[in-house]
């Protein structure tokens, strides 16, 4: 029983950071019906920014966060406006296509301004100073991150269910031309929530860093986990994204810890097939029907 419950405290802590992942993609889903396939790489683009002022700069690691959150937003909000936005009349595939070829381009601008060595993130946790609850036992890191990225997801829902810009978000993502009609400014909207998913990107990318290790191609597993996280959850459902998260999270570390560590990550492509067969609009989304 005690370690069940150590792989369930593993798992839920690796779970919290993939359901951070989701959120991301399906806060740009639901307002702009947009898959973006480059946020891996703009997390992973801002964590280097952020190990830039951590090492170079020697600021705070505080305001390193702070200062990485802002460049991120600026990177995200600058994405739509100057590049998806003007392109808009394009198809579903050509958008798709866009934002694989902006992932394209971070990549590569990260390789050529900090190389493809893996290198290790400073952190003001330790992975070394364990706390023991019971039988089980957690990393100062593993409850550190975990906390941030359930703080990060309570400070979301409240923006999004309890301030006026959540509610102006909330319509846009219901209906566009209703919420133009009413006054809402939609394109502000849309700027602000491509600004915020590149926030929780960077936040992603900057918990995961200290244990994954830096590298130009660190958000790949991360941002595959939690694209299926949100299909898992419904790619249209916050909280589907939160759930789907933290039960992929689970499964894996059940399924590594009692069935095969080597095929613990195909595991979540086993999930998407098996979900998108039996419930394709996932665990909390909504069914989509179109009128003719």
């Amino acid at each position: 029983m005690e370690l069940l419950a150590q792989y369930g405290v593993v798992g839920l802590a690796t779970g919290s950071l993939y359901a951070l992942v989701a959120l991301g993609i399906v806060l740009l889903y639901r307002t702009s019906r947009v898959l973006n396939f480059a946020h891996g790489d703009l997390a992973t683009f801002a964590t280097f920014i952020c190990y830039t002022f951590l090492t170079q700069l020697r600021v705070p690691f505080g305001v390193a966060v702070v200062a990485t959150f802002a460049a991120a937003v600026v990177i995200g909000a600058g994405f739509y406006f100057l590049i998806l936005r003007p392109a808009r009349e394009t198809t579903l595939l050509g958008r798709v296509i866009i934002t694989l070829g902006f992932a394209l381009v971070l990549n590569g601008v990260a390789i050529q301004l900090w190389g493809a060595d893996v290198r290790p993130f400073p952190f003001p946790l330790s992975d070394a100073r364990v706390y023991h609850l019971g039988g089980v036992v957690i990393s100062q890191i593993s409850l550190g991150t975990t906390a941030a990225a359930l703080a990060l997801m309570a400070a979301l829902y409240g923006l999004v269910q309890h301030t006026r810009v959540g509610l102006a978000m909330r319509a846009v993502s219901q209906h566009l031309i209703a919420a133009q009609v009413l006054g809402i400014p939609a394109r502000r909207i849309f700027v602000l929530t491509w600004g915020l998913a590149a926030m929780l990107g960077a936040a992603a990318g900057i918990l995961l860093a200290p244990t994954a290790l830096l590298d130009p191609f660190m958000m790949l597993d991360p941002f595959l986990k939690g694209f299926s996280a949100a299909v898992l959850g419904g790619i249209d459902s916050m909280p589907g994204a939160v759930i789907g998260g933290l039960l992929l999270g689970l499964l894996e570390a059940l399924f590594g810890g009692y069935v095969s560590v080597q095929f613990k990550t195909t595991l979540a492509f086993g999930i998407i097939i098996a979900v998108l067969i039996v419930r394709p609009e996932g665990l909390l989304g909504r069914e989509f029907k179109r009128r003719v």
